[in-house]
């Protein structure tokens, strides 16, 4: 009779009474049935002790039930009595058993009555953290505050923070076996209504076991996912998230998760850091120009290593000849074996010092780096120009805002490196054109990934190429299609008074 908890599709209705639903939720051993009263009134309440506040439920229900058991005689003279205001009368079984696995309690009169109350009495902190430093986005100047695992608590910062009543919340829930919940933030007025209609078609017709944390649902809403590129921005930042809202994008919360997804997103924006805003716009605008070198470098500083050694020694200036040979002057492998030895060797060492606890993990990857270098020299496994070399690629690859981009970063190297190894300069620039036609095929919300070069937009790309300004700030991106074009009237804000003509 109860197949659906096998697993069944969504367009199954089950209809279940409420003594049925209670009756399957008793085989947990902290699903707890009370009852209260004496014996002419006993009423009886259901509820799992892991999620309610215990002190809450016996400070506050059950003793105003216990003094007004006399006057209640129907549920609804219930809500009278009880200082809670979310209080919900249903006799859909499958409604009650998931609003107790959300922290609520379940009220009857009696045992076997049809109908109960559903009152909330959620544990609110317990097991999570009230507030997060933002470590994994880290900047030095700007708030430090990020979201936690609470859902309720992230949107609560939102709305604190973000004071608008255009601020909208779109709540769904996710997960056939384990109801996550979802939820759209969106500003109205501002927002297409179509990114929020086809981000919450797609989350409907998701069909998932347990959805726990963003990233899953990142994966599970991505037009391609057999591209290493994120497809939409994941951030623990608040004001990040402000901003995205403000361009006219979607801000996606899962329940349980640190991390709010945005999106549509295009590629420039992963490159984008809200430090840039806290900078005077010279030093933000050139902070954000040495960041598109930094990754240009660290993708294929290596692959020409590679090219330059195998197939264009003419490219090599004689000044740099000399020392170039020499370094490679008892080196026994060729200079594709080199690199990857050096790569990899790298990636063992990032990989080691992300797994082990914060203080190890640093003095792993300094000693390791400066011991394994300097004795792959001495041993004549590689070149000293080369280690120079993977060492800056490196570095470069951390300097994008997010840690996503930067693995993808890393992870082009391997394909670009075998590429010139076969072919050289041929080689680089066909991976190159590959690269370019997957970038433009991609799209976030069916938004084109690559906007505002592809499809281009002069006045969009100075944007992100650059920190403009604030007086030249003032469009919204135009590839999101906001509803509202202008942020606020430069000339307004810039507009000063005379103090003494007053």
């Amino acid at each position: 009779m109860f197949s659906w908890l096998r697993g069944s599709s969504k367009k199954e209705e089950i209809k279940l009474s409420v003594p049925e639903a209670l009756e399957i939720l008793h085989s947990s051993s902290d699903f707890l049935p009370v009852s209260i009263g004496d014996d002419e009134n006993i009423f009886v309440m259901s509820y799992y002790k892991s999620l309610i506040d215990a002190q809450d439920l016996q400070e506050q229900f059950i003793c105003s039930v216990k003094r007004a058991r006399d006057d209640i005689k129907t549920l609804e003279d219930l809500k009278t009595y009880i200082p809670y205001e979310d209080v919900t009368i249903t006799s859909d079984g499958k409604k009650v058993m998931d609003k107790l696995l959300e922290g609520y309690i379940a009220f009857q009169i009696y045992k076997e009555q049809k109908e109960c109350a559903l009152i909330k009495v959620l544990n609110i902190e317990g097991g999570f953290r009230t507030e997060n430093d933002t470590e994994n986005e880290f900047s030095v100047t700007g708030p430090k505050l990020g979201f936690v695992e609470d859902l309720d608590m992230n949107l609560y910062m939102l709305r604190k923070t973000f004071v608008t009543e255009k601020l909208s919340f779109k709540e769904v829930s996710l997960g056939n076996l384990s109801k996550s919940r979802i939820v759209i933030v969106y500003v109205e007025g501002i927002t297409n209504e179509k990114h929020i209609e086809n981000a919450t078609e797609r989350i409907n017709n998701i069909d998932f076991d347990v959805v726990f944390d963003g990233s899953l649902l990142d994966q599970l809403l991505s037009d391609n996912q057999n591209t290493p590129f994120p497809l939409f921005l994941g951030t623990e930042r608040i004001d990040r998230a402000i901003q995205t809202l403000i361009n006219g994008q979607l801000v996606i919360f899962t329940s349980g998760s640190p991390y709010a997804i945005t999106g549509p997103s295009s590629l420039f924006d992963f490159f984008i850091s809200p430090e840039d805003y806290y900078l005077p716009w010279i030093i933000g605008s050139f902070l954000r120009v040495t960041r598109f070198f930094a990754v240009a470098f660290s993708i294929f500083a290596s692959a020409m290593y590679v090219a330059v050694l195998t197939f264009h020694y003419e490219m090599i200036p004689k000044d740099l000849l000399g020392p170039l040979v020499y370094s490679r002057a008892n080196v026994p492998f060729p200079p594709v074996l080199e690199v990857l030895f050096l790569e990899i060797t790298i990636e063992l060492l990032r990989e080691a010092g992300a797994r082990l606890p914060t203080k190890i993990g640093q003095t792993l990857g300094i000693v390791g780096g400066i011991v394994i270098g300097q004795a792959s020299v001495e041993a004549s496994l590689t070149s000293s120009v080369l280690l120079i070399i993977v060492a800056l690629a490196a570095l470069a690859s951390f300097t994008t805002p997010t840690s996503r981009m930067s693995n993808t970063i890393r992870l082009l190297r391997f394909p670009f490196i075998i590429l010139a190894a076969f072919l050289g300069g041929l080689g680089i620039v066909i991976g190159i054109v590959f690269l370019l036609v997957h970038l433009m095929r991609l799209q976030s919300l069916t938004s084109p990934y690559l906007a505002p070069l592809y499809p281009f937009r002069p006045k969009d790309m100075w944007g992100f190429l650059f920190r403009p300004p604030y007086n030249f700030s003032t469009a919204r991106p135009a590839y999101l299609r906001p509803l509202s074009k202008w942020r606020y009237n430069p000339k307004r804000g810039n507009k000063t008074k005379d103090i003494d003509k007053e």
